[in-house]
């Protein structure tokens, strides 16, 4: 069963997924060793465990250039079409996520890339479409960033619109847009149902374009007493719009026997070993071509940068990290990635003792559950 399905059934309360383990570092700006090395061999040593587990989804980021500091944090970056599909032909059950900037890849082969991965995995691929904001990969690709969004988001829309096309249309076609002429274009093969769409947007163009066209959007959880009013203002703006969607956010975790071996760890590899000169040059291309986080928290944003680029923090013992999911799942979040410092070595303490909370509070299915409603 994909994501979508789930989704679709209500078949898991939560989703809970890994994110950016095909990036050096993962989501954790540090310089301790042990920080997370994204070789092939640990994605796929991850991919497995996870998909033993029962957990949901990996999502990737499309990286091009690394961040500086003394790790070059995501300087060594996995390329996402590639990695989802060898991760996908040796698991069974996880959906994977390719992200896409819509300036660096062309439609119509995306189309056919995700239709020839959707035959490889049997359905479990899904795209996460970024419209861009990095400005100095714009630079690196030989490529100009839009100063307004709505450019953006008018060229991303008009980019998907040919891929669900070359998806949905059975006969070859012309396409004479503003940003694209197509001649004769056909997409075949075309996958063997609908992908998941993810979105991750914060201005309100980019809200616009994930409510009209994405299964889940994404965004950071920095107050959940803000995300429960910003959750139910999507959620209004998606019905308004004819459309569904479920909104999913991120965080790090750092799970240990006691609340102090957590608070000590963090202390350790994100503020006494965190790679500050990376965190400052993360947070200024955000804060300058992004609007992914809000404004106004910069401060708070900027400390828990080191710690998980900016996800929400779950730190403490088994009990206390699930109480952060269920804070969560309370708060109307769809579902969170999790991320660790060193992904493979870390997950396994969290399967075996969070996982189990979650399950007894109705908050997850168990995977053999799962099989057997399916």
């Amino acid at each position: 069963m994909s994501m979508l399905d789930k989704a679709s059934a209500n078949a898991q309360p939560f989703f809970l997924g890994t994110f950016a383990s095909n990036c050096s570092g993962g989501m954790t700006v540090t310089k301790v060793p042990e920080r997370w090395v994204s070789s092939w061999d640990n994605n796929l040593r991850l991919a497995q465990l996870l998909d033993e587990a029962g957990i949901d989804f990996m999502l990737p980021i499309a990286r091009w250039i690394g961040y500086g500091g003394e790790t070059n944090f995501h300087g060594n970056v996995l390329e996402t079409i590639t990695w989802a599909a060898g991760l996908l032909a040796l698991t069974r059950n996880i959906t994977v996520f390719a992200t896409t900037h819509t300036a660096a890849n062309h439609p119509v082969v995306v189309a056919k890339q995700l239709a020839t991965i959707d035959q490889i995995s049997r359905g479990r691929i899904g795209l996460n479409i970024v419209a861009g904001w990095n400005k100095p990969e714009y630079e690196a690709l030989g490529l100009t960033l839009p100063d307004d969004h709505l450019t953006r988001y008018g060229y991303a829309q008009e980019w998907f619109d040919i891929v669900r096309a070359l998806w949905d249309r059975t006969e070859a076609f012309d396409w004479d847009g503003t940003y694209f002429k197509l001649k004769n274009v056909l997409g075949d093969p075309r996958p063997s149902a609908r992908l998941p769409i993810l979105n991750a947007a914060g201005s309100e163009e980019g809200r616009k374009f994930a409510v009209r066209n994405a299964d889940f959007l994404f965004t950071p959880a920095i107050d959940l007493s803000r995300s429960r009013d910003e959750i139910a203002a999507l959620k209004q703006q998606a019905i308004a719009a004819g459309s569904n969607v479920d909104v999913l956010t991120f965080a790090h975790v750092v799970c240990r026997p006691t609340e102090k071996e957590a608070t000590d760890y963090l202390e350790h590899f994100a503020r006494t070993n965190a790679d500050w000169a990376a965190v400052d040059n993360l947070v200024r291309l955000q804060f300058a071509h992004a609007q992914s986080f809000p404004h106004d928290l910069l401060a708070l944003i900027r400390d828990r940068m080191a710690a998980g680029h900016g996800g929400f923090p779950l730190t403490g013992t088994p009990e206390q990290v699930a109480d952060g999911i269920t804070a969560l799942h309370e708060a109307g979040f769809r579902g969170s990635t999790l991320s660790f410092v060193d992904y493979v070595e870390e997950f396994p303490y969290f399967r075996d003792t969070v996982l189990p909370i979650l399950e007894q509070r109705g908050i997850r299915i168990a995977p053999a559950a799962m099989q057997s409603a399916a």
